[in-house]
């Protein structure tokens, strides 16, 4: 199996820094300019004419909304990069952590596991969606890096298994003693999606949605 390693610090830069530009603007400031403006004029008009308001404060009013305006301008930016960057690994296939793998039939199911310091040994489980274990394997961990490993889509029994959907589960033998381990699986990109809360942008796989950030190879 042969990857192409890529930085996901790289590819998220600009969702990180949307994700700031988003927490710098509170909820409660994301208005237009038009609504601001309007509450500026309500202000005025319902000032007392014996007691007006001290100008200086409509000009710090002023100011405040040109930073907010400039940091909402900056975060449309960035999420449009976001997509942009996004956009550029439709029908790709990525290694990304995801446990619910889709096998074709006559296909394979292909992946990679980050093994824990002083493992062993690990193991592949594969269930159905009825969770019935279809077959387990043994994986020697790599000395370094990542560790691949590949279902062939037979059974303990050496029979072909139905397409569709199967769960993929690691374990490692670490000091004589198991331990889970999130499989990474290879999946075909199809859309990528801003999550509009956090601004973070999420890839639609053919296995599933995993966040860009956690995107570990690009094939």
């Amino acid at each position: 199996m042969t990857t192409s390693t890529v930085n996901p610090l790289a590819s998220t830069t600009g969702a990180d820094a949307a994700s700031q530009a988003s927490s710098i603007v509170p909820a409660n400031m994301q208005i237009s300019e038009s609504d601001f403006l309007q509450l500026i004029t309500t202000q005025m008009q319902d000032q007392d004419p014996l007691d007006p308001a001290d100008p200086t404060q409509f000009l710090s009013q002023i100011e405040g909304l040109s930073e907010v305006s400039s940091l909402q301008s900056m975060q449309s930016t960035l999420q449009a990069q976001q997509l942009t960057s996004g956009a550029s690994l439709l029908g790709q296939t990525v290694l990304a952590p995801l446990s619910t793998a889709t096998l074709a039939t006559g296909g394979a199911v292909n992946g990679a596991v980050s093994a824990p310091q002083g493992a062993s040994g690990l193991t592949v489980s594969i269930t159905d969606a009825s969770g019935n274990t279809v077959s387990t394997f043994s994986v020697a961990p790599a000395s370094s890096g990542l560790t691949n490993f590949s279902w062939n889509g037979t059974t303990s029994t050496g029979a072909a298994a139905p397409a569709g959907e199967y769960t993929v589960t690691v374990t490692a033998t670490v000091d004589g003693e198991s331990q889970s381990v999130t499989p990474l699986l290879q999946s075909q990109v199809t859309s990528v999606t801003v999550d509009p809360s956090t601004q973070a942008l999420d890839v639609n796989t053919s296995n599933g949605s995993a966040p860009l950030s956690s995107v570990v190879s690009v094939f």
